[in-house]
């Protein structure tokens, strides 16, 4: 009897330290493909520039995995990918005292320049979230001609189709990030973080160092 009782509870701590551990993968699989980190600058900037701060989240995830030192192809910086020509009119509208592009490394600048600037395309697009995202990826100008193409809009207010592939899958992706972070972080955000978790950080760097060397190969 005795050593039938020992079995059970042999099997149950076994049980519960298997169900731990699988609820830690889950944990470190889920922050992995949707990260969350520098909340309170999110947090901070999203009630300035009267953003939900889950969609500003999910731009910054879409744009850059939370790679504070991330450089595109097309030379944008920083966790929200911000141009160096956008970095430009932002310093100056925003009167940031000895800006460079290499300020846009800067999580803070970055996502205060950022949030400035989906607020501006919010203000232009009349708060059509579609029209701002696709705006923020390929361009209000380009977003502006498309709504005067009656190949795109009929009504010269709504998009019927985006024809750029990319911009059409950016926007399914931030809306579907929009989604995943309002479910994940529901019990809100932290206003005191102002950091990216540690594993996501070292991700980036493994990233950095093996693509530095294939390109000494």
């Amino acid at each position: 009897m005795l050593l039938s009782i020992r079995k059970m509870f042999k099997r149950l701590i076994t049980f519960i330290i298997a169900l731990l551990i699988l609820v830690l993968l889950c944990g470190i699989i889920v922050t992995t493909f949707f990260p969350l980190g520098f909340s309170s600058h999110i947090v901070k900037y999203s009630e300035e520039y009267n953003l939900d701060p889950y969609l500003v989240a999910a731009v910054i995830n879409v744009e850059s995995k939370y790679d504070k030192n991330a450089v595109s192809h097309k030379e944008a910086r920083g966790l929200m990918q911000i141009s160096p020509k956008t970095g430009e009119w932002a310093a100056e509208e925003l009167e940031i005292e000895n800006y460079s592009k290499e300020l846009l490394f800067d999580p803070e600048i970055n996502i205060r320049i950022g949030s400035w600037y989906l607020n501006t395309l919010l203000k232009e697009f009349n708060q059509d979230i579609n029209l701002v995202l696709a705006a923020y990826n390929g361009g209000s100008g380009r977003v502006n001609k498309w709504l005067l193409d009656e190949r795109y809009c009929e009504d010269g207010v709504n998009l019927k189709v985006i024809p750029f592939k990319e911009t059409e899958e950016y926007v399914e992706k931030v809306l579907k990030n929009y989604k995943i972070y309002k479910f994940l972080y529901k019990n809100g955000l932290n206003k005191t973080d102002d950091s990216s978790p540690v594993h996501i950080s070292i991700i980036h760097n493994i990233r950095r160092m093996i693509k530095e060397a294939i390109k000494n190969l």
